[in-house]
């Protein structure tokens, strides 16, 4: 059985359009994008799934309607991780604790 191969999706929100692929890459590449990402102080998130399908997609492009969820609970993620929070943003389903 061979290894898998490492997959490496970077993504920015170009606000208020839909999120877009801003690199891809895979083994070495993957490496470089990850230890990019951690350098700039970017958040990593592993999820080799999600790494599948958005590898599917060109540089540049955006992310299909199906995966706007996923994505934007990555997003929301990464700003509650950083102590952000937009200035629209309401705990409606009292779930996070903005305390942490």
């Amino acid at each position: 059985m061979k290894p898998p191969i490492k997959k490496a999706v970077s993504i920015y929100y170009p606000a208020p359009d839909a999120p877009k692929i801003a690199a891809k890459g895979y083994q070495q590449n993957a490496d470089d994008i990850i230890n990019t990402a951690r350098e700039q102080g970017l958040l990593v998130h592993e999820d080799s799934q999600l790494a599948d399908y958005l590898c599917t997609l060109d540089i540049g492009s955006q992310i299909d309607p199906d995966a706007y969820l996923i994505i934007a609970e990555l997003i929301a993620w990464s700003y509650i991780m950083r102590g952000l929070k937009p200035d629209s943003w309401t705990n409606h389903h009292n779930k996070v604790d903005d305390k942490v």
